[in-house]
């Protein structure tokens, strides 16, 4: 080991001698998703991608562990992150050697690292987590409990009584409602069902905090730097009132809460804060110089939205198996309080910006569960073929001229209602209803939802003037785009990279490397595509009835105080359909 970084250390010294015009510096990013990881190394001076590996977690079901008595139940395996972590870096590394004649690891100058979140891992007082010891193998409570885990919704709907009747004001920057997505549900989850992991447990780290603690050699949780991404929207942090929640609020849930608040953390910091330098054994592990700068961690969303080159009146949707929309407000200007967002918090997206974070908890997933459970071998034989073919119906078709309309709630609400016991629902269907319709009316569903959003940011202060896509479904589904465009009625843009959450850690990451400020840097190497679909004025005017009739459905189901009726939404699909057919 010691020859290898010896080799490393002289090839960097070598290359910080060379004059700076003919020195390339590229920066690492690492994507950790919700089934798999994935690296990106790019060019500083371009944004070039010149490495990209993936790696599958394999542990569980498609990287998930979980409960067949309890579909709530989602876990994942931290062994899983170790190793994909050396897969994924070797591969983007062996990528650029390839590619780039006289390519050094040692011109690697900065390792960033976004996560899923919350995903909070049981730790011992070493910060190895408990999933990892011999003694809890096999034991679903002492493993990572993934951001998907919905165990601790009657603990979430505790937590946000509670703080609505004695601190309103914490209340109020996480959009009023607690999830069971975040943090504190899951731990006051554990400490009821599994008190021995919970007792073994001596303090709980993000999945974005372990990992940078890891590569710098210091994963005590008490010395440990918090990503304010993770602390501000799951948690409840902020220097407003001193940090994380108070004991005596903490103690009205549990004792137990208010005794590991001395176990966590007091203070939090912004992504491009230098965590520390990649230790010897892990730059050994990962063929990079001991040393390299690593930032602080944060959430995938909010790196992807940094990468996707967000700004204020930028709106960035990360389209994926569910999506998350980050926008951004300068702390320079007065904002306030959303109900029903997941989050205001300064500094979880830019430095010197509050971060607003939003979202649906079924896109992708909503639109696979329909080709794995319902769309017939007609369609094709494979999930492609079928999406493929699906399409292919759609053209031509007129929106409202399905007659369908549906509720994306199949995996519960994210915003603007923030309740994971609301399910979805399909209205319209007849006995010539046909699949490629409904997936139709899922798409829609999906962007009504994403307009309910903006009208409610938009309600209070914050202004869209532009929306960024990114993710798989932006790329690949010129249909969902077109709908999206004339459901919300605003150019829908969409990222140049595959991989922006992965290229905005990388962004940090050399910023924390003083290779430029993030501002620079997110100039130099972010993008949008040629392609811009534009709202079509006499779709708008279709949807914008349908939106109202979507609406109705939305409150009624998904709000306690709704009164009205129901009886004209059907007639009215109907008379729509009529119009349009």
């Amino acid at each position: 080991m010691g020859d290898v970084t010896a080799h490393y250390r002289r090839t960097f010294s070598n290359l910080l001698s060379q004059p700076r015009s003919r020195m390339k510096r590229y920066a690492l990013g690492i994507d950790y998703g919700t089934n798999s990881c994935r690296s990106l190394l790019i060019d500083l001076d371009n944004g070039a991608e010149v490495g990209s590996t993936v790696f599958n977690y394999p542990s569980g079901e498609m990287g998930i562990l979980l409960d067949p008595k309890d579909p709530h139940v989602a876990r994942q395996n931290p062994q899983d992150y170790l190793d994909g972590l050396e897969a994924v870096t070797r591969g983007a590394l062996q990528q650029a050697k390839e590619k780039i004649p006289g390519f050094e690891a040692a011109q690697v100058v900065g390792i960033g690292v976004d996560t899923t979140g919350s995903t909070p891992i049981p730790v011992n007082k070493d910060g190895t987590p408990l999933g990892l010891l011999p003694e809890f193998k096999g034991k679903l409570n002492a493993m990572v409990w993934l951001w998907k885990d919905h165990t601790g919704h009657a603990e979430a709907a505790e937590i946000t009584k509670l703080g609505n009747e004695i601190r309103p004001n914490i209340m109020a920057k996480c959009g009023g409602i607690y999830s069971s997505e975040w943090f504190w549900s899951k731990i006051l989850r554990l400490r009821r069902v599994d008190a021995q992991v919970f007792e073994a447990a001596y303090s709980f780290v993000e999945h974005c905090d372990w990992i940078p603690a890891v590569l710098t050699g210091d994963t005590n949780p008490l010395t440990l730097k918090r990503s304010v991404c993770a602390a501000g929207h799951k948690a409840m942090f902020s220097t407003e009132w001193g940090g994380l929640p108070d004991k005596e609020f903490l103690s009205k849930l549990d004792p137990k809460l208010a005794d590991l608040r001395d176990r966590l953390y007091a203070e939090a910091h912004t992504t491009d804060t230098k965590v520390g330098g990649l230790c010897a054994a892990w730059a050994a592990r990962l063929g990079l110089t001991e040393g390299t700068a690593v930032c602080v961690g944060a959430f995938d969303a909010h790196t992807g939205a940094v990468g996707a080159g967000i700004k204020e009146g930028t709106l960035v949707k990360i389209l994926g198996t569910s999506t998350c929309d980050i926008m951004v407000s300068p702390t320079s200007k007065p904002l306030a309080d959303i109900p029903g967002v997941c989050g205001i918090v300064n500094g979880s997206v830019l430095p010197g910006h509050y971060g607003i974070e939003a979202g649906q908890s079924a896109v992708g997933d909503l639109f696979l569960w329909l080709v794995n459970h319902l769309v017939p071998e007609s369609y094709g034989k494979t999930v492609g073929e079928k999406f493929v073919a699906m399409e292919k119906a759609m053209e031509g078709q007129k929106p409202g001229a399905t007659g369908l309309l549906a509720l994306d709630w199949n995996n519960g609400n994210r915003t603007i209602l923030v309740d994971v016991r609301l399910t979805g629902l399909l209205l319209g269907q007849t006995l010539h209803t046909q699949a490629h319709e409904i997936y139709r009316a899922y798409i829609e569903a999906t962007a009504f939802g994403a307009l309910t959003i903006i009208k409610r940011v938009e309600e209070y202060g914050v202004k869209i003037e532009e929306v960024i896509n990114t993710g798989g479904l932006s790329i690949k589904n010129a249909t969902l785009m077109q709908i999206y465009a004339d459901i919300i009625g605003k150019p829908m843009k969409v990222s140049q990279s595959e991989q922006t959450c992965a290229l905005g850690a990388a962004i940090f990451g050399a910023a924390a490397a003083g290779a430029g400020t993030w501002q620079d840097l997110q100039s130099k190497v972010t993008a949008v595509r040629e392609k811009v679909y534009h709202p079509i004025p006499e779709n708008v005017a279709i949807y914008a009835e349908l939106y109202t009739l979507y609406r109705t459905l939305h409150d009624a189901f998904g709000s306690a105080d709704w009164s009205g009726k129901l009886h004209h939404v059907m007639k009215q699909l109907l008379e729509i359909r009529g119009r349009q057919g």
